[in-house]
């Protein structure tokens, strides 16, 4: 009989750990860019010297891992060279002291190896969580991700720190991935991790709020305030979400010291204003124009003003909370976007077309590979999603005969090629956009039929799920461009 490889088993329940925090890696990533492709790995290191290292999941491992064979060595090297922790704490006893020194040091050697074999094999990069013992052996989850994506988003720079020796994030993404290894690390801390069912983990939205969080910590550092006791985020949010006499609040909130070379105050407040004094830091937002702010130095509003001079940005001292709708706000620094907040909810500064992948989605769902023809439906999309009421078009190879199907909920056109232009007129009024790969368009005003797939989203509105079936149901090579009044654009395949 052919020889089978059986995964090798550490405990009875850490496949379903793996596919767990895999499927959080993947929710959660995948909400921030679609590009990264989150990868887990579990990794068993022996505590005794000797034993080879092993990966148990997934059993086709991509790290060599006879490379992790020496880390419980070379931790012990690099743990008498780390200072010891929390030194000044006298609530923790020596046996824990100790772990947590262990800890680090082995932390530090599985991350040396996956940094040279990330130097070696640029297009990945890798990340270790804490070490847990299990059964006799260190157990370490990995995360893998896509390292062009990763780099692709403005951050601040990587030598900020917690008193307690933690690493300050320097952007949202690296807060999302310490918050992501760090839950991976609670579920290993279970008596059987990934074997009960009332163990979940945290709701996603729930992780980038505490991403989000952490990231304002930076700043907060930055100013010489304590990011404990600062708040930022919650700060913004609940000032964002306030409305003064129904109008929403837009405006830009200057963080820095008092005095700094970069701000000349037009006038400032005998008293300055709290910023936990959400209605009145609303209030004075509402004299603010487009180049007149509110000057804060992270704890109070001091006076109103303006930026001037050039901004040294290797200082990071001086951050702009730029509040543009209600309850929507950004976080930037020598102007550039690093985080933009929507409903409490953080993302990063992503375009809201992606040229790259919708070229790839051309290519995958027509084949169409020819450069004019994509850069002719290209411009077609980047107008129609300049429409402030939100439309769609809905591109297909069967555009004709399916403008003379759907013809009595519809309006015919005279078969056209689309330009800025046109796509202006003819998207301003409710309905889809038929056209097809050509560019040529032949209904207007659409409204789509197809079958529940069971795959639509609730929390969206009647225009996405409505491109959603029509794609799904439909028997044609097809793709949909909703353009959202809320500015989300999404491009639907199948």
């Amino acid at each position: 009989m052919p020889f089978t490889a059986t995964p090798p088993t550490l405990w009875p329940h850490q496949a379903r750990y793996h596919d767990t925090v895999q499927s959080l890696a993947t929710a959660l990533f995948d909400a921030l860019d679609d590009d990264l492709h989150p990868e887990v790995l579990v990794l068993a290191i022996p505590q005794e010297a000797g034993s080879p290292a092993r990966c148990l999941e997934p059993l086709a491992c991509p790290l060599p891992i006879e490379t992790f064979d020496n880390v419980v060595a070379r931790g012990r090297y690099l743990q008498r060279h780390a200072p010891w922790p929390y030194p000044d704490r006298t609530d923790l006893t020596a046996e824990s002291l100790r772990r947590k020194h262990e800890g680090i040091g082995l932390r530090l050697a599985v991350q040396e190896v996956l940094d040279a074999y990330d130097a070696q094999h640029p297009r990945t990069q890798h990340f270790a969580s804490w070490p847990i013992p299990v059964q006799g052996d260190f157990v370490v989850c990995v995360l893998r991700l896509q390292h062009k994506p990763l780099h692709a988003y403005p951050a601040l720079r990587p030598d900020r720190f917690y008193t307690d020796g933690r690493a300050l994030p320097s952007s949202l993404l690296l807060a999302a991935l310490a918050r992501f290894l760090d839950e991976a690390t609670r579920a290993l801390l279970d008596p059987e991790p990934g074997a009960g069912i009332v163990h979940r983990p945290r709701e996603i939205e729930e992780l980038l709020r505490s991403a989000g969080r952490a990231f304002l910590d930076t700043p907060a550092q930055a100013l010489a305030l304590d990011p404990v006791k600062t708040q930022l985020f919650s700060t913004c949010n609940t000032i964002s979400s306030l409305r003064y006499e129904g109008a929403a609040g837009v405006g830009k909130l200057l963080l820095a010291r008092r005095g700094h070379p970069n701000l000349a105050e037009v006038f400032a407040l005998t008293c300055p204003t709290p910023l936990t004094d959400y209605r009145a830091v609303r209030k004075l937002l509402e004299m603010t124009t487009p180049d007149v702010h509110l000057l804060a130095d992270g704890e109070n509003v001091y006076a109103l003003g303006r930026q001037t001079g050039h901004y040294d940005a290797t200082r990071e001292d001086l951050f702009v909370i730029n509040f543009t709708t209600h309850y929507a706000w950004e976080l930037q620094h020598a102007g550039h976007v690093l985080m933009r907040v929507h409903y409490g909810l953080p993302n990063l500064p992503r375009p809201r077309l992606h040229r790259a992948r919708f070229r790839r989605d051309l290519r995958r769902t027509f084949n169409l590979t020819d450069a004019p023809k994509v850069e002719k439906l290209w411009d077609i999309v980047l107008e129609a999603s300049r429409q402030k009421h939100g439309t769609m078009l809905v591109i297909t190879t069967e555009a004709l005969a399916e403008a003379d199907r759907l013809k009595l909920q519809c309006t015919l056109v005279e078969p056209v090629v689309l330009t800025p232009l046109i796509t202006r007129l003819v998207t301003s009024i409710d309905g889809a956009v038929l056209l097809d790969p050509d560019g040529y368009c032949y209904s207007i005003g659409v409204i789509l039929d197809g079958k529940a797939s069971g795959n639509g989203d609730g929390a969206r509105g009647a225009r996405y799920n409505s491109a959603l079936r029509y794609v799904e149901s439909s028997a044609y090579p097809c793709l949909a461009v909703v353009v959202s009044e809320d500015g989300l654009v999404d491009v639907i395949t199948r």
